[in-house]
């Protein structure tokens, strides 16, 4: 496996007034056999970053490292990565095995060492008793873990994935999430992740890169990024709700925002007055939405005890060593 290194990364489209810079400067030290996530919405250019890091994309300045080697000017098939698409791109008149053993067979790997590779990513994978299957026979997570078998029989430096769980159902994106964390714990591999869907960037990630209009707005544990948001975007991206980012709450400092996670707050008997809208009830808890003055508040509570009615108005205290920052103008934490 190999360290990553972006160094002032940028990417542009056209030239002279018709230019369009869609990657602003993006610096990252990835460590030898981290797992990083790459997430924000559509459009922000995570996966642009990602196929820059594979080959498939030219970058327009700074530089790429894979294993201590610049990449700039090699081949995709000269950076030693795999990658992983959201569209499994397997040939439907392949078994699974063969499937798996394609880009082997292709570099003319003898035949027994491609038989020991397949079979040892098919038991990680639990794919054995699929080997002569083709992929019609198949679930789509069962086809998704044959597209991850094909890269791993390659024994790259470096695992990319582009947003492989996608098509999945929700049951069927939890469960391979699990696999994807044991097959990271199993193979040591360092690889980069690119979703849009926050729980996946939480639940999969060491670290996190979190994209935003082509910057990479901050780089850390998922921890540091949901506890200590580094802006605005950042505190309502990730979050499921997100955090409140309120500019006229009570005590709130002149051009700041107050930032507030839902399950910060407790409802008692005194606090800010909050106007019930609605309330939402998710089994082991609820979120009570409602108005401080003409700002949308989102209240958090475990199950138990009446909910409050819609217009009736109750007290919500914000617990004091968690609230967060930001500068109005520029959205950065302060």
């Amino acid at each position: 496996m190999a360290a990553i290194e972006l160094k002032n990364v940028v990417k542009r489209y056209g030239h002279g007034k018709h230019e369009l810079q869609v990657i602003h400067g993006v610096n990252a030290e990835v460590a030898d056999r981290e797992f990083i996530v790459i997430v924000g919405p559509s459009g922000c250019g995570k996966s642009t970053l990602l196929r820059m890091v594979a080959g498939l994309e030219e970058i327009s300045g700074g530089e790429i490292w894979i294993g201590g080697r610049v990449v700039n000017d090699l081949e995709p098939a000269e950076r030693d990565i795999a990658m992983v698409f959201q569209n499994y791109a397997l040939y439907p008149h392949m078994t699974v095995f063969d499937n798996m053993a394609y880009g082997l067979k292709i570099r003319k790997m003898p035949a027994p060492e491609i038989k020991t590779r397949v079979d040892k990513a098919a038991g990680i994978l639990e794919l054995g008793h699929l080997l002569a299957r083709k992929p019609r026979e198949l679930s789509g997570g069962q086809r998704q873990r044959v597209a991850m078998g094909r890269a791993i029989v390659r024994q790259p430096q470096v695992f990319l994935f582009d947003e492989p769980l996608s098509n999945l159902d929700a049951k069927l994106r939890a469960q391979t999430r699990l696999e994807i964390q044991k097959l990271h714990r199993e193979l040591g591999i360092t690889a980069l992740f690119v979703t849009h869907d926050q729980v996946e960037a939480m639940t999969l990630a060491q670290r996190m890169i979190v994209m935003n209009a082509g910057v990479m707005e901050q780089f850390g544990t998922p921890e540091e990024v949901y506890h200590r948001p580094a802006s605005t975007f950042v505190a309502s991206f990730i979050g499921s709700p997100p955090m409140n980012l309120l500019k006229n709450a009570p005590g709130a400092r002149a051009g700041t925002v107050l930032g507030i996670r839902p399950e910060h707050m407790d409802v008692g008997q005194t606090g800010w007055q909050i106007r019930v809208e609605t309330v939402e009830l998710l089994g082991a808890e609820r979120l009570i939405y409602g108005r401080l003055g003409d700002e949308q508040v989102i209240v958090r509570v475990e199950e138990g005890g009446p909910s409050p009615a819609p217009d009736s108005i109750i007290h919500v205290a914000p617990r004091e060593d968690r609230l967060h920052w930001f500068d109005a103008a520029s959205g950065k934490r302060v």
